[in-house]
């Protein structure tokens, strides 16, 4: 059955990519995006466009919405840790704001864009919903926070969300990929090398306990993350509030990312050794295994290799 969802943060990368899914599926979505880092361009030709701010929704939202897919946030781990007011402002204000429009507006599903970083350091791997939460940066902090006041509309007002906790997202789902400004993601940088943009990729530390000394973690493909969602907006139950972790459950290190990218593009990809970062634990891998259960989701890209082919393809349609 088709319904009518807004999309928060629906022009940039991965809510770009779940708005063109749900079009797909035979959904009217609404993106809402103020545009401050997603793209117009990336608004799926079938979906209505409002520029706004989430803190505006109670203009747009109405009793026809049958839910919410909330994407719109700011996310730079180091940005936040300069300027932390700016994410507890927009992260966790902006959110409080959308809740109580949903409130207001009888709108009771949610899905919400979280992230493996309100994890932080992981005591052990694979990691699981219940592991402790010591988040690192305040823009896992304020992911965080946000997963709380979620959990107590759920139970307070009735509402039904899903928060699904992303670990790397990566690849590109035809015209809709990755390109952040700046760019701080592993993957979209080496092919930036690969493609003489960058001089050199920088390696943040090579003598972590791993089998090649660099940094390990868990890449999903966009589209599988997209698939996830439509799940959820079926599982959320009025009154719960159900946190699921989105990754293959396999890790690849650093220099296993920038052989792939050689092998896919064909160019030469130097490296350049550099301190680690405060903060980049060694391995942050997932265990999806309550998205699978809750959520019958089974995602099929995990080939490290095709997600690079794609996320590349995408790159060089850009560079024309």
């Amino acid at each position: 059955m088709s319904g009518k969802y807004l999309v928060t943060g629906g022009a940039g990368y991965v809510g770009s990519v779940v708005a063109q899914h749900l079009v797909e599926a035979g959904h009217e979505v609404v993106v809402l995006d103020n545009l401050s880092t997603g793209f117009r361009e990336g608004v799926p030709a079938g979906a209505a466009f409002v520029e706004g701010d989430i803190r505006d929704a109670a203009k747009w939202l109405d009793s026809s919405y049958d839910g919410v897919l909330h994407f719109a946030a700011f996310s730079q781990v180091g940005e936040s840790v300069q300027k932390p007011e700016k994410y507890w402002d927009n992260n966790v204000g902006g959110t409080m704001a959308l809740l109580g429009a949903m409130r207001e507006a009888g709108v009771r599903r949610l899905v919400f864009s979280s992230t493996a970083a309100t994890y932080g350091e992981p005591e052990q791997v694979p990691i699981v919903e219940t592991a402790p939460t010591r988040p690192t940066s305040p823009y896992g902090a304020s992911k965080l926070a946000v997963d709380h006041m979620i959990t107590g509309e759920a139970t307070a007002h009735g509402l039904g969300a899903v928060s699904l906790r992303y670990f790397n997202v990566a690849g590109a789902y035809g015209q809709y990929g990755e390109r952040h400004d700046p760019e701080s993601h592993l993957i979209p940088l080496v092919l930036q090398v690969a493609q003489g943009r960058r001089e050199a990729i920088s390696v943040y530390g090579d003598d972590y306990p791993t089998p090649d000394g660099t940094c390990v973690r868990d890449y999903i493909h966009v589209a599988d993350l997209a698939e996830a969602h439509l799940l959820a907006l079926k599982a959320a139950t009025p009154g719960e509030h159900l946190v699921c972790n989105l990754g293959n459950g396999n890790g690849f290190s650093v220099r296993e990312v920038v052989e792939t990218v050689r092998k896919v593009t064909g160019h030469p990809v130097p490296e350049v050794v550099a301190p680690r970062r405060g903060g980049d634990p060694a391995v942050l891998v997932a265990s999806a295994a309550t998205a699978r259960e809750k959520l019958g989701w089974n995602p099929s890209r995990a080939d490290l290799e095709g997600i690079v082919a794609d996320a590349w393809e995408f790159a060089q349609q850009r560079a024309k």
